[in-house]
């Protein structure tokens, strides 16, 4: 599963390719946890066992999605 992350004043996304077991709902509510509070972070950890964190007051967006999702190209 991938999840996405955008973060504020950066025109960059952070993207995170998880296992596919991943607890959707769980993930979710760590998420939500994070961004409770202005000083939390948000840790995630990847395929490989890279530890990502992200501070909380700095996310603008999670994008939770199946791996098979894809990436569109061109114009619909």
């Amino acid at each position: 599963m991938d999840v996405r992350i955008g973060v504020t004043h950066t025109p960059k996304e952070i993207t995170v390719e998880m296992s596919d077991d991943t607890d959707t709902p769980a993930l979710r509510a760590e998420v939500e946890a994070a961004l409770e509070g202005t000083s939390a972070m948000l840790w995630l950890t990847d395929l490989r066992g890279r530890q990502v964190g992200i501070p909380a007051d700095r996310i603008a967006y999670v994008d939770i999605g199946s791996d098979g999702s894809g990436n569109p190209v061109g114009f619909s």
